[in-house]
């Protein structure tokens, strides 16, 4: 990392790496939307500012799901009530081995459950975040109408207050809701969720593992984490589903209800970036009722 002159940024963030540690700071380098920080031991660690809900709840996320034989996460290193500090993973490359191997670690995840569909994890915070939007982690007993209630409808009324779904697609939504028990398939016990899996959540290791970063970890179904890998373009997306299924099969039918499942992160993107988002979770909610 190549020192620059500090500025009130890097001071804030050296600042808060140094008393969360323990640790002098060497250096601090900014890295989009975080800092890599060098301490006086020779580690290098990701710092990351936030509000005190995202940072307790991402924390919580990254110890759950670490489960044996699970997806590599970033260890925690420290966090206060503003900064998450974790372990930094070198980037690396990752061969299409990799993401079969993937797909069987997420399925060990997965099936390592949680308490309730809905439920954060232990030490997480009820309110928490999915990206920059606000996520209620409000325990449900049974799938459907849980995820129709916290996961669609929510941010439906969300997305409809901000113009972004007409009154045509918030019909096609409500609908598929109004459906939700004939289409959700057969029921399953709550997993454990990342919650946040889209490509850009998946980081190539130097160790030619895919390591998993930034959860919005709670209790769910299993197919809303594959669903969402598929919504946002993985690569190996095949070899990943064959050695998930070769680990741990889904239920029949599973293939229809992706485009159910993708319906939850295609409302939070209608709220947070507007765009053709909307168009899509409407077309996601006719798709779902085929």
């Amino acid at each position: 990392m190549k020192r620059a002159a500090a500025g009130p940024q890097e001071g804030g963030a050296a600042t808060a790496v140094a008393s969360i540690t323990g640790q002098p700071v060497r250096a601090a380098s900014p890295r989009g939307t975080v800092w890599l920080v060098k301490l006086g031991d020779g580690r290098i660690v990701v710092a990351k500012q936030g509000q005190p809900s995202q940072v307790l709840a991402e924390a919580a996320g990254l110890h759950w799901l670490r489960v044996p034989g699970g997806p590599p996460l970033p260890r925690v290193c420290g966090h206060d009530g503003q900064w998450l500090i974790t372990e930094y993973v070198p980037a690396g490359r990752m061969d299409q081995a990799a993401s079969e191997r993937l797909g069987r670690e997420l399925a060990t995840m997965h099936l390592a459950g949680a308490a309730t569909f809905g439920s954060p994890p232990p030490q997480g915070p009820q309110q928490a975040w999915i990206g920059a939007a606000p996520m209620a982690n409000v325990a449900g007993v049974r799938w459907p109408q849980w995820y129709a209630e916290h996961r669609v409808l929510h941010y439906l009324r969300l997305a409809v207050d901000r113009g972004t779904v007409d009154t045509a697609g918030a019909r096609a939504v409500r609908q598929t809701c109004d459906r939700i028990e004939e289409l959700a398939g057969p029921e399953e016990p709550p997993a454990r969720l990342h919650g946040d899996l889209w490509s850009g959540n998946v980081h190539a290791g130097a160790d030619g593992r895919a390591w998993l970063l930034d959860p919005a970890a709670h209790g769910g179904h299993r197919e809303t984490d594959l669903a969402m890998l598929a919504l946002f373009g993985y690569a190996n997306l095949d070899r990943l589903l064959a050695g998930y299924t070769d680990a741990a099969p889904l239920a029949p039918g599973w293939q229809q209800r992706v485009p159910l499942h993708q319906l939850f992160p295609l409302l939070v993107h209608a709220v947070l970036f507007g765009g053709g988002y909307g168009v899509r979770a409407a077309a996601a909610a006719r798709a779902a009722c085929r």
